[in-house]
């Protein structure tokens, strides 16, 4: 089992902002330093966090992102809670579960929602050649969960859970070191949770054959067991060469920050959501553009009173 990564910081300076979404939020002003926890160095969370925080630094002169990098969701939620962090992305079973104070969290943790952000598909790759077909073909086999602390391993262990796999040695590898172990073949498959597609998985197809294990029909199980966060998708024919649609189970991810979080600086934050979002990398498949119709969508993690404030003064 691979270590969890030690956290490292990119500063990010917060440039000038156009107008008012600070003004008039009970008088909460931006503070000089926001910590923003996001993903591994290079992956998708953390890229999308520090485009986000460049757009933070396009909108406010008062406010600078802190960029950190981490194992993603299950740190990142731990971070929040105990002060660590200010702002976090986190995939939404492992929020919900923060709020809760179930799984990976023994009580209950301080964590609001800013958005919904976008969906992530789960990926279950095996070489192409594999003879396993299904969940079940995994038992007594080698598979990587992802990285320990994330939130993919929290949904793969729920997957094989549901789908009745009970003897698999299990490793916990980020998405470089699983695609590594695969092509050794040291595991015989790997989860991965993100966009159709991932670009590392889509630099693996070019090279390495492979495909995926369809997941179709896991979703209700899912949503009975924990909650009504996981939807039945299709990753689309022609990602990663695949000539058919491959039907597996997807997660949002959200925005999350501290309960405490001043409420000027979560609608600050919301509000450069919704007009960079053009301009913030997000997975090129169906669900992943950041859409106000289900931005609000977060489930049973409260939103918190600045993002809700953003939310009623432009959408009404």
């Amino acid at each position: 089992m691979s270590a969890v990564p030690r956290r490292r910081l990119l500063t990010l300076t917060a440039g000038a902002l156009a107008t008012g979404p600070l003004q008039g939020c009970s008088g909460d002003g931006p503070p000089d330093r926001v910590r923003l926890a996001t993903g591994p160095r290079g992956g998708p969370y953390a890229t999308f966090g520090s485009r986000l925080a460049d757009e933070v630094h396009r909108a406010h002169d008062r406010l600078t992102v802190r960029v950190l990098t981490t194992a993603a969701s299950v740190e990142n939620l731990r971070l929040l809670a105990d002060g660590s962090a200010d702002l976090a992305m986190a995939l939404a079973d492992s929020a919900a579960d923060a709020t809760a104070g179930r799984g990976s969290f023994s009580r209950p943790a301080p964590v609001a929602a800013l958005a919904r952000l976008y969906l992530n598909y789960l990926h279950l790759v095996v070489p192409a050649d594999s003879p396993i077909r299904e969940p079940g073909h995994l038992a007594g086999r080698t598979v990587s969960l992802s990285a320990a602390e994330s939130g993919t391993s929290v949904t793969a262990g729920r997957v094989l859970a549901v789908a009745g796999v009970r003897r698999v040695r299990s490793v916990q590898l980020g998405l470089d070191e699983s695609i590594t172990a695969l092509k050794a073949r040291e595991v015989a498959a790997f989860f991965w949770s993100g966009g159709a597609p991932t670009r590392a998985i889509a630099q693996l197809a070019r090279r390495y054959r492979v495909r995926l294990v369809p997941l179709g029909g896991l979703a209700p199980a899912l949503r009975r067991e924990h909650g009504p966060v996981y939807e039945s998708v299709s990753i689309p024919a022609g990602v990663y060469g695949l000539r058919a649609p491959t039907p597996t189970v997807g997660t949002p991810s959200y925005l999350v920050c501290r309960t405490a979080l001043a409420a000027g600086t979560a609608r600050a934050v919301t509000g450069v959501l919704f007009e960079a979002r053009a301009r913030l990398p997000v997975p090129d498949a169906p669900g992943s553009r950041l859409d106000e119709r289900y931005a609000i969508g977060t489930g049973t993690v409260p939103l918190h009173r600045g993002a809700a404030a953003y939310y009623r003064a432009v959408y009404g």
